[in-house]
């Protein structure tokens, strides 16, 4: 059942969901948090934008024009649902398809920022995957590999370029080496814990293209309290 939502309290903004789907989690309000976004960016990708909740998340901090791609047509309509619900069609666009094969035609060094919220799971014949083909394909690298991603990235980034990534921590030394063997060189990282004394559940990496060496890793973010409540930092990512 499709249903519309408020975007975690951005003032007149709304997102279009299905309760069948898989729905965006606080990893993708993070991510666009996260970022460093220069004054000077011209244009942004999203890779596998869902129901576009970073390009939506982004529009408010940026004016420049924002591309979302999803493999997945159903929701790739939520996402472009979403975005005519918004009247931002003028500044967010979203394309259908493979990545992979649609940035054969994207100019190269294109892009200023890159974000993604890409599956977090290698995937095999014997992966205990959904049964339902949308949560398989958001979750686990059937369509899209970690060092596809970046490789892709490392292409269509300009010099100087931003990608920001959110994932799995236990996935942090695939992706330094990855980034550094595609010219992304590795500048900020952010540790995510649901709780003060349990272990990481989400990184926040960033790095830049043809960057200078120099790695930051900033204070761990816990995002919530004894009682179960988003810890203060993490509400005003929600406004």
């Amino acid at each position: 059942m499709k249903v519309k939502n408020y975007l975690l309290g951005y003032k007149n903004l709304y997102i279009y969901q299905d309760t069948s789907m898989f729905h965006f989690s606080l990893d993708s309000v993070l991510l666009p948090n996260f970022i460093t976004i220069p004054k000077n960016t011209r244009k942004i990708l999203d890779i596998g934008c869902g129901n576009a909740p970073i390009p939506l998340i982004l529009s408010t901090k940026v004016d420049c024009p924002i591309v979302g791609v999803e493999i997945q047509k159903d929701v790739a309509s939520l996402a472009q649902e979403s975005v005519c619900c918004n009247h931002l069609e003028k500044q967010i666009t979203i394309l259908e398809g493979d990545i992979n094969e649609l940035s054969k035609d994207m100019e190269e060094e294109s892009f200023d920022i890159i974000t993604c919220n890409p599956p977090y799971f290698k995937y095999k014949k014997t992966s205990n995957v959904n049964d339902s083909e949308y949560k398989t394909i958001a979750r686990h690298e059937v369509s899209l590999t970690l060092e596809q991603l970046i490789q892709i990235s490392g292409r269509l980034l300009s010099h100087n370029g931003v990608l920001g990534l959110v994932h799995r921590p236990e996935r942090m030394m695939e992706i330094l080496e990855y980034m550094r063997m595609y010219h992304i060189e590795p500048k900020k990282i952010r540790l995510i814990h649901p709780h003060l004394e349990e272990e990481a559940n989400i990184l926040l990496i960033e790095g830049r293209k043809n960057g200078k060496t120099g790695l930051k890793v900033l204070p761990p973010l816990i995002t919530h309290t004894k009682t179960g409540e988003y810890t203060d930092e993490v509400k005003k990512y929600f406004e």
